[in-house]
């Protein structure tokens, strides 16, 4: 047993008396293959040395199953650090096979210091050492990981923009790739990375953030050029480097709200699906003429303004509403500029491009579509918010709306974090899609390869950047200093994309 010990780095540097008096304070357990020894999150009140077998280091990473950190063998030992602070264990303890462990009990060894003064003599001299080792590591590996290439994860990935950003890695970045969203319980996975890429559905609040400066994160790439949901106060304080991205997808985007807007009209799925079938009718697929119809668009930014543009295309009477208004669309296309009172009761067809705030949230309730006209079509593929579902809904049953189309939902982050089939039955998402004459997608109107490609260039360009040594508003691409948190916007928006009434 005291060779044990003695392999054990906490007490390596304990003379032979004070072994021996912790010895005795030692209790032998046994362990089956698949046993827990202690759980995540629980109160612990003692430690493990691992005498034979193999114990796995399990940590919880969101909804997802447990990843494995580390496995321990003979003469590794768990659970030390709740000695010194908080006893709450920071990771699961699972046998991987039979072990043989001896417990320590945190109140017996703090009486053992006590009593003998050697025993604490002996782990400061090893937690000296330690450190000492520990600041020379860390030097050396900070110099090979600068030879090897700036250390980047990626939160909330995806296989094809994966691929994109492996292909177009010219810098020589490491790249990982994390599919769990940023959140608190998540952000361990960021531990030696100096710089992380999230995007619109991730979590960036202050204590998120405090919490990736402590494990060394220095700067986040927005995969969106908006950059409301940041605690920008956080990041001013602790010094941490932003960037978000410019334009990348306005006319992915427009388009595909017109392809919304077509799909809910002509029902080329729902007829293509009968002829599959061995079917031809074409019961409940009469549509409208586009042309002559008013279409009226909330928000005139880069993305809406193609969407007139498109919309002109078709034939129609055009109205706005916009925060800031853009006479070259007056001119060419013949918008005209109204409130937003008008455009709802004059509009057979209203879609949304504006930003959300606190003043534009739930900007279609139950107050604003009882303006609309009977049988009104809605696109919304800026903010789920811009829309009060439970009104839509509401709207959708007594047929007041005719039509919806939807690529961005209210609760979005929550089906993301965790799998929207566990609300294809109950709740709003279920419900929203018993209609026929709804269409929900799940945020997908920039995924165009011109779009997707456009925005792994800018997100590598910003981290080459800072790997070249700018930081703050150096960066060209930089958040502006603000205050507050604000909701992340789209990755698919310009900076004049935040148009609102």
């Amino acid at each position: 047993m005291l060779d044990l010990l003695r392999q054990t780095q906490l007490f390596s540097e304990l003379e032979e008396p004070a072994l021996l008096a912790l010895r005795e304070r030692i209790e032998r357990s046994s362990f089956e293959a698949g046993a827990t020894l202690c759980t995540e999150g629980e109160t612990g009140d003692r430690m493990f040395i691992i005498e034979s077998g193999e114990v796995a280091v399990l940590k919880s990473v969101g909804a997802g199953d447990p990843i494995e950190v580390t496995v321990l063998r003979r003469g590794d030992i768990a659970g030390e650090m709740g000695l010194f602070g908080n006893r709450r264990r920071t990771a699961t303890l699972q046998a991987c096979s039979a072990c043989s462990v001896w417990v320590l009990p945190y109140d017996s060894f703090e009486a053992l210091i006590e009593r003998e003064g050697s025993v604490a003599r002996g782990l400061l001299a090893n937690m000296s050492r330690h450190l000492a080792r520990e600041t020379s590591e860390a030097a050396i590996l900070r110099a090979k990981e600068e030879e090897r290439g700036l250390h980047v994860a990626f939160f909330s990935a995806n296989p094809y923009r994966n691929r994109l950003y492996t292909e177009r890695n010219r810098y020589g970045f490491v790249l990982k790739f994390f599919q769990p969203r940023l959140t608190l319980d998540t952000v361990p996975l960021a531990s030696s990375f100096r710089v992380i890429v999230v995007g619109p559905n991730d979590a960036l609040d202050a204590e998120v953030i405090e919490a990736l400066h402590e494990v060394g994160v220095e700067m986040i790439a927005l995969q969106c050029t908006d950059y409301e949901g940041v605690n920008l106060d956080a990041c001013n304080r602790l010094g941490m480097s932003i960037a978000r991205v410019p334009a990348t997808a306005p006319h992915a985007v427009a388009e595909y709200a017109a392809a919304l807007m077509m799909a809910l009209n002509r029902c080329p799925h729902r007829a293509h699906a009968r002829v599959r079938e061995g079917s031809l009718s074409s019961d409940g697929l009469v549509g409208f003429d586009v042309h002559g119809k008013t279409a009226g668009v909330i928000g005139t930014g880069m993305i809406g303004s193609r969407v007139l543009e498109i919309l002109h295309g078709f034939g129609c009477r055009l109205l706005a509403h916009s925060r800031t208004e853009r006479p070259e669309l007056v001119d060419r296309f013949g918008v005209r500029y109204v409130e937003l009172e008008e455009l709802l009761e004059s509009s057979d067809i209203v879609s949304l491009h504006c930003t959300l705030t606190a003043e534009t949230y739930h900007l279609i309730d139950a107050e604003a579509i009882a303006k609309m006209k009977d049988g009104v079509m809605l696109i919304n593929t800026a903010r789920g918010g811009l829309v009060d579902t439970e009104a839509l809904l509401r709207a959708l049953e007594s047929r007041k709306i005719g039509y919806a189309g939807l690529d961005v939902y209210e609760e979005e982050e929550e089906c993301i974090a965790h799998d929207a089939r566990d609300d294809a039955s109950d709740g709003v998402l279920g419900r929203l899609t018993r209609f026929d004459n709804v269409m929900i997608t799940g945020h997908q109107g920039s995924l165009t390869d011109v779009a997707q490609a456009n925005l792994a260039e800018a997100t590598l360009e910003n981290i080459r950047e800072f790997q070249m040594g700018k930081r703050g508003d150096q960066l060209t691409n930089s958040v502006p200093p603000a205050s507050g948190t604000r909701r992340v916007g789209r990755p698919d928006e310009s900076p004049d994309e935040k148009e609102g009434p």
